[in-house]
This record gives structure tokens, C-alpha cells and sequence, in this order.
């Protein structure tokens, strides 16, 4: 059985940082792209940033560019998100997911990913 769960998540400033893990059990992981997803009130599930297997590739969206990093260690099945500077807008709940989609692209869809976490809370207030 695929586990996949998520912490890290919680209350901060503006202008804080946060680092989100995501540890997966039941898979291989470096067979599988992560990525992590965020999802606000009321809005759609948005792709934030994803990482090849072997870490050499990495996506951001644009608004976190220059802010979050992504990263994994295989040796330990763990994902990672380091948030900086981070802004109210970055308030969401944060999910970690897993692709075994094989492409020379990135998969950014949500579609596009297998297995799933339950979410941690991002609270940025201002």
C-alpha cells in the first residue's frame, strides 16, 4: 500500500520561511517524479514545483520562482520544499505527489501524478 504524507506546515509571518517534507512509503521512490501541488479556498489545485528522479531537473511556477527550492533525497524517500519570503498569497494547503510518468517534460498537471498525500496547511498572515 502507497503512503505518501506530508508535514511541515503551520502558522507564519510574512516574510518567514517554511520547509515542507514528504515521505512516501510502498514505492520505489526514486522510480517516481515529485512534485508538490497547493490549493487555496476556493481556487484550483495549482502545481507549484517538481523534481526529476535523480533531482538534475527542477519546475517552479512562476510565482514562487526565486523564492521556494525543491529538492529530495532518494536515500531517505524524502521530498522536500524550502519556502522563503514567503507572502499571505502562499496561504493554501500544500500536497506532495508522485508521477511515474516517463517524458523529457516535467509533469505539471495535476492529472499527470499517481499518488497523493492528505496536505499540510501553509498559513502566511500579514
Amino acid at each position: 500500500q502507497v503512503q505518501v504524507l506530508e508535514s511541515g506546515g503551520g502558522l507564519v509571518q510574512a516574510g518567514g520561511s517554511l520547509r515542507l517534507s514528504c515521505t512516501t512509503s510502498g514505492l520505489t521512490f526514486d522510480n517516481y517524479v515529485m512534485g508538490w501541488f497547493r490549493q487555496a479556498p476556493g481556487k484550483e489545485r495549482e502545481g507549484v514545483s517538481c523534481i526529476s528522479r535523480n533531482g538534475g531537473n527542477t519546475y517552479y511556477a512562476d510565482s514562487v520562482k526565486g523564492r521556494f527550492t525543491i529538492s529530495r533525497d532518494n536515500a531517505k524517500n524524502t521530498l522536500y520544499l524550502q519556502m522563503n519570503s514567503l507572502k499571505p498569497e502562499d496561504t493554501a494547503a500544500y500536497y506532495c505527489a508522485a508521477s511515474v510518468r516517463y517524458s523529457y517534460l516535467l509533469p505539471t498537471r495535476s492529472n499527470e501524478y499517481n499518488y497523493w498525500g492528505q496536505g499540510t496547511q501553509v498559513t502566511v498572515s500579514s
